[in-house]
């Protein structure tokens, strides 16, 4: 964990955001995976990962901002605990180190949170997200297991999104640290990417090296041939010519940072021509964006002036007829390119996306589209200095969407379906990368992973 003075600092920033009352936070609890001793592998919250530091299921939180104390939850272990798991720390020297001196039993909450109800105290909580949380809160709170949610303060959401958003050296080394496991990762894939390969295979290694360098990928592998399908987690087909891969995966260090790297390579390591066409004009929407970033751009027009790469790429290319601006406006390019163009990334590979995407990536001035494939935006608003974020434009041919775009002959006057017809077995491609916003600009985080048509080629034939 980070030092104790950093979740000291943490809590007390959350402090100045909350005027009054009690902020209660929850840990995870082991999840049975197909029998109870059986569990899944534990994932402490983020948010109490991000103020108390502690990585260990059944543990909760108060801090008390009338009172400037904080208090943490918890019981000690038994001998039948020892004998399984080994010796353990004690609550009191978990606490310590991470800078909070009053340590409890899970039955001091009850007495504790009975005690702030009866005095009528504002008890603020996140919303949660697991059926197990949930029912604990219910017992706890006295409120109904339906109501838990609609009940979660809406000025704690803000202040944590507000604090975790902007992050800080150590984060960044994380975050930066994880993109150089990723950057191993994928290499990896690149060369494994041959005919005749079975997905599994390639994701397999692939997990196995996020496992020995650091620890967990970030979320499920996205690994397929059939990159037309945006989160692709099948690994059954078999690799063939003509084909492009696609690698959507991330490594998650041991303090939970995250890593989100996308790249889509050609099976046998030689783009086709088709292929290297399609493939260019998504990384020139994947630089042309990256340019853009820099505090005060609102993201959505970085995501709008990607669109627009596209839509003139395409357009040069024989798919799109007509004015390009005209046609992001109208959402022509949404045939191809249906999703938004990235989101923030910390302690979640969609960072804070629990709390609610409307409140992490909209604001009163920029309000959320109700357009198809604008709609996807997961973030929209203006960038702030030491914001993470990823950058990931793609092309996709989808099957089932140009048929029925075609059957209703949506925008006949700017697409050209006698050649999108041509392309409805070629799949699709991503690129992504890990961008931190920084003072002026921005930098690209970790070790470069190869992206360019030559520099893939490369790898691939070595």
């Amino acid at each position: 964990m980070f030092p104790a003075k950093t979740y000291i600092d943490r809590r007390e920033n959350l402090r100045q955001e909350i005027p009054s009352g009690l902020v209660l936070f929850f840990g995870n609890e082991d999840v049975p995976f197909n029998y109870p001793a059986n569990t899944y592998s534990f994932r402490q919250d983020s948010s109490f990962l991000y103020f108390f530091g502690l990585d260990q299921p059944t543990l909760a939180a108060v801090m008390d901002i009338d009172n400037h104390t904080d208090y943490l939850f918890g019981n000690d272990v038994d001998i039948d605990d020892i004998i399984w798991m080994g010796k353990q720390p004690t609550m009191k020297e978990r606490s310590l180190q991470v800078g909070v001196h009053h340590s409890l039993s899970l039955k001091d909450l009850i007495e504790m949170i009975g005690k702030a109800k009866k005095e009528g105290r504002k008890i603020h909580y996140l919303p949660p997200y697991r059926g197990e949380t949930i029912l604990w809160m219910e017992d706890l709170l006295g409120i109904h297991h339906s109501e838990i949610k609609k009940n979660a303060s809406e000025s704690l959401i803000k202040a944590v999104i507000k604090l975790r958003m902007s992050k800080d050296e150590l984060e960044i080394r994380e975050i930066s640290r994880m993109v150089d496991v990723a950057c191993m990762m994928h290499i990896a894939g690149m060369k494994m990417a041959k005919p005749g390969i079975i997905e599994r295979e390639i994701a397999g290694v692939v997990e196995g090296i996020a496992l020995s360098n650091a620890g967990p990928v970030s979320f499920p592998v996205i690994l397929s041939i059939n990159g037309q399908t945006l989160h692709n987690h099948y690994h059954g087909n078999v690799l063939t010519e003509e084909r492009m891969l696609v690698i959507d995966a991330g490594c998650e260090s041991d303090l939970h940072y995250a890593s989100d790297i996308t790249r889509t390579v050609p099976v046998g390591g030689k783009f086709s021509q088709r292929q290297k066409e399609i493939y260019e004009i998504v990384w020139n929407a994947n630089m042309a964006a990256i340019q853009a970033v820099k505090p005060g751009v609102a993201f959505r027009d970085i995501h709008l002036l990607a669109a627009k790469v596209i839509t003139q790429g395409l357009k040069q290319a024989g798919f799109i007829m007509g004015d390009v601006d005209e046609a992001v406006n109208l959402g022509v390019h949404t045939l191809f390119f249906p999703h938004g163009l990235g989101h923030p990334l910390g302690l979640d590979v969609h960072d804070l996306e629990g709390m609610g995407e409307n409140f992490v990536g909209y604001d009163d001035e920029t309000k959320r589209s109700k357009e198809f494939g604008l709609a996807f935006l997961r973030f929209g608003r203006r960038l702030q200095k030491n914001f993470v974020m990823t950058i990931e434009p793609g092309i996709y041919f989808i099957p089932e969407l140009i048929d029925i775009w075609k059957a209703e002959n949506k925008f006949a006057g700017f697409l050209n379906y006698g050649k999108i017809e041509q392309y409805k077995d070629f799949g699709g491609i991503r690129i992504e990368d890990d961008i931190l916003v920084t003072e002026s600009g921005f930098r690209v985080l970790g070790k470069p992973i190869p992206k360019t048509v030559e520099e893939i080629e490369k790898v691939m034939s070595e």
